[in-house]
């Protein structure tokens, strides 16, 4: 079959692309290797943001842009996307009170129609942002930001992509690309089965993340090759570190900003780190020396000590960035670039370097203004009036929601209809529909995850294993334990088998 865009890569870019352009009516395939935001983008620090330590590189453009997209979030995504208070102690050696001043200001203006409350200063002993924080830090400032599921944002515009006619393949490998004629033919592979299989596509977006360098090394034939630096970023969570629903952004004496964000009620979520990385992207995994940098800022800051074996889950992630030069990896432009290959009469290949998740949808509009030219006259962009999947609360607040659900079905806790609202938004009616007692979700697969949501996630949106289940599309691994992880990889076996029958 022959598609107008072939994408390569389930992050949050390659399937960001494949909505927009699906929704142009463009026809549309996404291949991805793993699985739906298997790596980079569910290792994230779960931030919509405008990047406050980017203005100390005077990345106006980059901020602006940042701040423009998270209302934007907001509004299509407000099961996802949440508004959070920031709280940064300050620390005078590090940063004159007055650049934090004219920072936090810019923060609050540079972007369109805030909604966010504005930024302030405090003293912490008038304040009970102090509390959890150790007498040495006297004074502070207060800013707002939004805090996301990274994972379920990528899986809802793939799930969007879907609806609207693009074919999403999970499983199955990108392995080579040859232009032939005014197109491109490709070679794919399903990785289950090793079955090797050919597709053509007008054009091609390189949105593989990590790999995108390696594919035009060499996968990818006459394709120019790219700078791109490899940056792992790694986070813990231990249990909740402090009462209340702010978190803090902590200056450490390398100049980095570490974030400590509440995180799926009963955890909090340290990180991260910048560490060059020039292994197997797919092999990046947080190393002790990390948990260890990790632990001593918040010991630093918090009354409340962590030690690393407190840490209930470690995640790390590797970022694809322009090579620009930067001699420390977390000075590395988080700017986009977006390199075309491609000429009168040659098909085109885009390729996505670098980017931040907050503007992944603007970037695939500009992404789509660049093939333009090849793939004609296209529809207006779209992306940012429409909600994501179930995106369409009244009001949009999913913690309104949440108190619907548990009128409609009691039986479930005010903890879990929050966690059901703000995963699924309006959309949790549709698997939840005809349950009139617990049991009609049937058996505990473990941390809240029932059979009916279980099977929803594999039907719906492409989950295959129990990393999947309770990783990925949720974060129930937070709440299970090694015999429902048992529970659940059995009952997925058996739920093979009965397909396999059939």
């Amino acid at each position: 079959m022959s598609y107008d865009l072939l994408v390569i890569g389930g992050g949050i870019h390659g399937a960001g692309i494949a909505r927009d352009a699906a929704g142009r009516g463009l026809s549309v395939l996404l291949v991805e290797k793993d699985g739906l935001a298997r790596h980079t983008s569910s290792a994230s620090s779960k931030l919509v943001h405008g990047g406050l330590r980017y203005l100390e590189y005077l990345k106006l453009r980059l901020v602006r842009e940042s701040l423009t997209e998270r209302e934007t979030l907001l509004a299509i995504a407000p099961h996802l996307v949440r508004r959070q208070r920031f709280v940064l102690p300050y620390r005078g050696r590090l940063r004159p009170a007055w650049a934090v001043r004219v920072g936090l200001f810019l923060y609050d203006h540079l972007g369109r129609n805030p909604t966010l409350e504005g930024s302030e200063a405090f003293s912490f002993a008038e304040s009970p942002y102090g509390e959890p924080l150790q007498d040495r830090l006297r004074r502070g400032f207060a800013y707002s930001d939004c805090t996301v599921d990274d994972a379920r944002l990528t899986i809802l515009n793939a799930k969007d992509a879907a609806e609207r006619g693009a074919r999403i393949r999970i499983g199955h490998r990108f392995r080579h690309a040859v232009r032939e004629g005014s197109g491109w033919r490709a070679e794919v592979e399903d990785v289950a089965s090793g079955r090797l299989y050919g597709e053509r596509a007008r054009a091609i977006v390189n949105a593989a993340g990590p790999w995108s360098g390696e594919l035009l090394r060499g996968a990818i034939v006459a394709a120019a090759p790219q700078p791109v630096r490899l940056v792992k970023g790694s986070h813990i969570v231990v249990p909740r570190l402090y009462e209340g629903e702010q978190a803090y952004a902590l200056q450490h004496t390398d100049r980095r900003l570490v974030f400590v964000i509440p995180y799926e009620e009963d955890f909090t979520l340290v990180g991260t780190t910048d560490v060059p990385w020039t292994g197997e992207p797919g092999a990046a995994a947080i190393d002790d020396a990390e948990v260890d940098y990790l632990c001593g800022i918040v010991n630093r800051a918090f009354d409340r000590q962590v030690v690393p074996r407190d840490v209930v889950w470690r995640f790390a992630g590797v970022r694809a960035l322009q090579d620009d030069g930067a001699t420390r990896a977390s000075a590395v432009t988080r700017e986009y670039a977006l390199p075309l290959d491609g000429g009168p009469g040659a098909a085109p290949l885009i390729s996505v370097i670098g980017g931040k998740l907050t503007t992944y949808r603007r970037l695939a509009e500009e992404v789509l203004e660049k093939l333009a030219p090849w793939l004609g006259p296209l529809r207006d962009p779209w992306t940012a009036q429409v909600p994501l999947p179930g995106g369409d609360i009244l009001g949009g607040d999913p913690l309104v929601l949440a108190g619907a659900l548990e009128r409609l079905w009691p039986f479930l806790t005010p903890a879990e209809s929050r966690r059901i609202a703000r995963a699924y938004g309006t959309r949790a009616s549709r698997w939840l529909e005809g349950a009139t007692t617990r049991a009609d979700l049937g058996e505990d697969l473990g941390g809240g995850m029932s059979e009916r949501e279980a099977d929803w996630l594999i039907r719906e949106e492409w989950a295959r294993t129990a990393d999947d289940i309770h990783w990925l599309h949720s974060k129930t691994g937070l709440h299970a334990t090694s015999a429902h992880r048992r529970r659940l990889e059995a009952w997925l076996a058996r739920r093979l088998s009965a397909g396999a029958a059939a």
